[in-house]
């Protein structure tokens, strides 16, 4: 699995969004600090970190050539709430740990294997409660991990062809719902993540299949 550790390379600039904190709509551009937010934006071919703690009311939007990432797998530590779902189209990359997200998941297409902050581009959703449904289709990254997350809601992800020979890992989510896969290049392995089977409520179909 693609070591999501590079974040702790990045040097976190300790400017505030641009705009405040307390207005209906803040786009992040930089560095997104603790605190509560309405609607979160982050525009085209801009970078948007945080380490939280973060409280989100309005949902975040991640537009085309974007990379959004709140916390990472190493701190192992709760960043906070989104309520409003993440919506994404052609994102470099969307990178969400420790959150519990209100509104689901909704990511289409890509920008490419290759550019953004860290010189390649990757999904990694891992370690959330996911109230809603997930639907991850056409990202083009170099690599994609959806883990141990716990979603209250059906899983559909097709037509995410990768760069990285194991790229696709969906392993290790507790869904209380359906999971389908589709179309997908490579087919959705376990790879270096070393999971387990997820555990699905509802039917697995496609790919996912006995996944």
């Amino acid at each position: 699995m693609l070591a999501v550790g590079i974040l702790g390379s990045v040097l976190l600039l300790a400017l505030p969004a641009s705009a405040m904190a307390g207005s209906n709509t803040t786009t992040c551009t930089e560095q997104l600090a603790a605190g509560s937010y309405g609607r979160v934006v982050v525009p085209e071919g801009a970078t948007c970190l945080s380490e939280g703690p973060v409280s989100v009311h309005g949902g975040v939007y991640i537009g085309a050539g974007a990379t959004f990432v709140l916390g990472g797998d190493e701190a192992q530590t709760a960043t906070g709430t989104i309520t409003g779902g993440v919506h994404a189209t052609n994102p470099a990359s969307v990178q969400i740990h420790f959150a519990t997200i209100d509104g689901g998941i909704d990511i289409h297409g890509g920008s490419g294997p290759f550019g953004g902050p860290f010189e390649i581009t990757w999904n990694a959703i891992e370690d959330n409660h996911i109230n809603g449904a997930v639907t991850v289709e056409g990202y083009d990254g170099f690599w994609f991990g959806f883990i141990r997350n716990h979603v209250n809601g059906s899983v559909r992800m097709n037509n995410n062809v990768l760069e990285d020979e194991d790229a696709n890992e969906y392993v290790t989510n507790t869904i209380h719902g359906s999971l389908q896969c589709e179309g997908n290049s490579p087919k959705p392995a376990v790879g270096d993540s070393e999971g387990s089977p997820n555990q699905v409520t509802g039917a697995e179909t496609g790919q996912c299949e006995g996944l």
